[in-house]
């Protein structure tokens, strides 16, 4: 029996055919330690578990990858905030993770590398980029990605770009899905940072990678410049994908990936889980309560991954 996926790229159904016979290479986007990581992340993290093993199942062997970003927009507010050094900040949920994992019973990856070990290896692809005429640099010294360099920009979220404001861009790590602007990829120095920067000298300069610049040099670390499959939630498609595809296929010059997975919202008691609403749960919160774990791993399965599901404490 062949195994079929649908695929966010095409839009369609399509039967698993790997690179490599036998192996699959896989990357998974994972969370951003800044707090504990909610239900609504736990529903993806328990669907890309599923797909581990059902891959495992039909006799492949898993390389998967799963990001921790311990540098980002959030992180740097919630240390302020906290007034604790960014690093121990991480470390703290990065521990939680990992602890919330075993309780799903959720199988750990190969690798999870951190951000901010893999700054070296963002940094060469930005040199590459603006080497190439793809990056700039704007006044404040940060380092864009021109999306007009990219003639494919938009083809996994399937958006129509359309006419591009010369010079629009963003700065901040999360836009909404009407901003097609050029992205950071490089953050030039800002006093808020405090001590969050790393200095790239002498081309970059100091400062700090944009998030969707993370990703790609994690995956072509560890999987290599063309790998067959990367997951995440729908939230994820844009911009955060669709600015990986882009910049990673203007490094290498490949197709980054050929398989695309994107798991559905989470909503609780039918409405947007939201702390402004009272319905944004941990996992942690959940136990506490006194639900069994494997309960709640179990309700988490019960709607295809692709149709977004219903959380309710009745069920």
């Amino acid at each position: 029996m062949a195994l079929r996926f649908f695929n966010t790229l095409t839009r369609a159904l399509e039967e698993f055919r790997p690179i490599e016979p036998g192996k699959v290479k896989l990357y998974t986007c994972g969370p951003t330690v800044y707090n504990f990581a909610h239900i609504g992340n736990f529903r993806t993290y328990v669907f890309e578990d599923v797909l581990r093993r059902t891959l495992k199942y039909f006799g492949y062997e898993v390389t998967q990858v799963m990001n921790l970003t311990d540098v980002e927009d959030k992180i740097i507010r919630r240390s302020r905030e906290e007034k604790l050094p960014f690093r121990s900040l991480t470390e703290r949920y990065i521990q939680a993770f990992f602890e919330d994992l075993d309780t799903l019973n959720v199988e750990r990856a190969e690798h999870y590398p951190k951000a901010t070990e893999s700054v070296d290896k963002m940094a060469e692809i930005i040199r590459k980029l603006l080497a190439d005429g793809v990056a700039y640099r704007s006044e404040d010294g940060s380092i864009y990605y021109n999306i007009a360099r990219f003639p494919s920009y938009g083809k996994l979220a399937h958006i129509e770009v359309g006419e591009l404001k010369c010079g629009a861009r963003v700065r901040q790590d999360e836009y909404e899905k009407e901003s097609a602007c050029d992205f950071a990829l490089w953050k030039a120095y800002d006093a808020e940072d405090g001590d969050v920067y790393w200095d790239q000298y002498p081309d970059l300069g100091k400062g700090r990678p944009g998030w969707h610049i993370e990703c790609s040099a994690m995956a072509i670390m560890l999987l290599g410049e063309h790998f067959d499959m990367h997951t995440g939630g729908v939230d994820n498609i844009f911009p955060h994908h669709q600015n990986e595809i882009a910049q990673s296929e203007a490094f290498t010059g490949k197709t980054f990936v050929n398989y695309w997975l994107h798991s559905a919202h989470l909503q609780v008691e039918a409405c947007k889980m939201s702390k402004s609403a009272g319905n944004f749960f941990t996992l942690r919160d959940l136990t506490e309560q006194g639900h069994d774990p494997m309960a709640i791993r179990y309700l988490l399965l019960s709607a295809h991954y692709k149709s977004s599901l219903n959380f309710t404490f009745n069920a």
